[in-house]
């Protein structure tokens, strides 16, 4: 059987901890910044767990 194939997207959006969670970055810290906290900004920044839900299609994705 061939090797399944990484979805490169996928591998450029999401991590993998050493624990194996995965982690993700939060939408909405790319534009318009000017009217947005630096409250709201500083939690945008911070990566945060894939939802259960979509954590067996994202691992899929990445292979694993």
């Amino acid at each position: 059987m061939p090797k399944m194939k990484t979805n490169k997207g996928m591998a450029k959006r999401f991590k993998v901890t050493g624990s194996g969670r995965l982690r993700r970055r939060r939408a909405g810290l790319n534009h318009i910044l000017e009217s947005k906290s630096s409250a709201r900004k500083r939690r945008l920044g911070r990566d945060v767990d894939v939802a259960k839900g979509d954590a067996r299609a994202v691992r899929r994705g990445l292979g694993i």
